[in-house]
């Protein structure tokens, strides 16, 4: 009886060291080689967006009440833009007088160039002019030499008393009156040729104010573009004066109140969109067969008894600790082995209307990671 109340414990120690060695040695392969993982440590999170203010000013009025629900592009909180809408009106005001001065300018190189117009006109018109008077001193200087000639003979004929006084004195006459009016034709010409430089002056000048124009009309168009990017700038500030919902969701504490002076960049309330997924928290040791796309089934603490489906649609690159704000430094002091985990986004497929997701609740997640695999297989043997 002695010997057998020895040998029963020393069996029944033997055996549990045997199972636990055996547990512990397979225990990690086991939990890898599960086709459906489990884990608690899942949690419904979303964007938290804090919205903030772009420019400086008083707080005109709060339209929303903390946590309130709210529509993309629903007004939240409005700041006094009476500054904003005065510098809007002062580039419009600007733009305006830049537009009526580039107008101003347009007509005046209307008025260049008719003046130009006028100037080559008068300039065809004076070598005309020129022409027509070349022509008539050709025919006056034949006349005029005519008419001398004529004298000659006649003054000869006279000296040896061979013309009467009559003759002579109308031959006088009709050389005097060839000279004075070939000397006439001549005067036309000069005339003309002087109209001709006063013309091609005119053009110049008016061709020289012209250019001037243009430059000047390229310099208002600048100012205009230059103060239309004005403008812009001003209504984009105006704009900023209204912070609205940039989506459906639902807005946390507010941070001011009507009447409050706020600068630029001062958080004034935080959002959060209709958009929530679960990130699941798994063991390292659970990453083996979990794959994109795999399909899970979610338990949420706050809605006990109903099952949400989704899938997974990503998995982290890094742990949790690697891409923590003070990441562990194991290469210093004693190290003691951690299981590390891996976030794994899952999106639900039946997300329920509302906002009953909030971020923060607890939840439990199982994903089925023979779907995935089972498909692959499937593909695999059909081809």
């Amino acid at each position: 009886m002695k010997k057998w109340s020895f040998v029963i414990p020393v069996a029944v120690l033997a055996t549990a060291a045997f199972l636990i060695l055996a547990i512990r040695g397979h225990w990690t392969s086991w939990q890898s080689d599960a086709v459906v993982q489990k884990t608690d440590d899942a949690y419904v999170t979303a964007n938290q967006i804090p919205l903030s203010t772009r420019i400086s000013g008083t707080v005109k009025a709060v339209d929303v009440h903390d946590y309130q629900g709210v529509r993309a592009g629903e007004p939240l909180i409005v700041l006094d833009d009476a500054d904003y809408q005065a510098v809007v009106s002062e580039a419009q005001a600007a733009i305006a007088a830049a537009q009526a001065e580039l107008a101003a300018n347009q007509a005046a190189k209307h008025a260049a160039d008719a003046q130009v117009q006028s100037a080559a006109s008068g300039i065809a018109q004076a070598q005309a002019a020129a022409r027509a008077a070349q022509d008539a001193i050709a025919a006056a200087q034949a006349q005029a030499d005519d008419a001398a000639s004529e004298y000659r003979r006649v003054h000869a004929l006279y000296a040896n008393q061979a013309a009467t006084q009559e003759q002579y004195d109308h031959a006088l006459a009709a050389r005097e009156s060839t000279q004075a009016a070939l000397q006439a034709k001549q005067a036309q010409a000069a005339q003309a040729q002087a109209a001709i430089a006063s013309g091609e002056t005119a053009r110049a000048a008016a061709l020289e104010q012209r250019a001037g124009l243009n430059a000047k009309d390229r310099a208002l168009e600048a100012q205009i573009a230059a103060k239309k990017a004005q403008l812009i700038v001003a209504q984009v500030n105006l704009s900023y004066a209204t912070i609205s919902a940039p989506a459906s969701g639902r807005i946390g504490k507010l941070q001011v109140h009507p009447g409050q002076l706020i600068g630029a960049g001062v958080e004034v309330v935080d959002f959060v969109p209709h958009d929530p997924w679960v990130e699941a928290n798994y063991q390292e040791t659970q990453l083996r067969r979990i794959r994109v796309s795999d399909r899970a089934d979610v338990h949420i603490d706050a809605f006990p008894g109903r099952t949400f489906h989704g899938h997974v649609q990503e998995i982290a690159p890094a742990s949790g600790a690697a891409t923590a704000l003070l990441p562990p430094d194991n290469a210093t002091g004693n190290f003691t082995k951690v299981v590390q985990r891996i976030p794994v986004k899952i999106v639900l497929d039946d997300l329920p209307p509302g906002d009953l997701l909030r971020p923060g609740l607890s939840a439990e997640v199982a994903i089925h990671t023979n779907d995935v695999q089972r498909a692959a297989q499937t593909a695999a043997t059909s081809n």
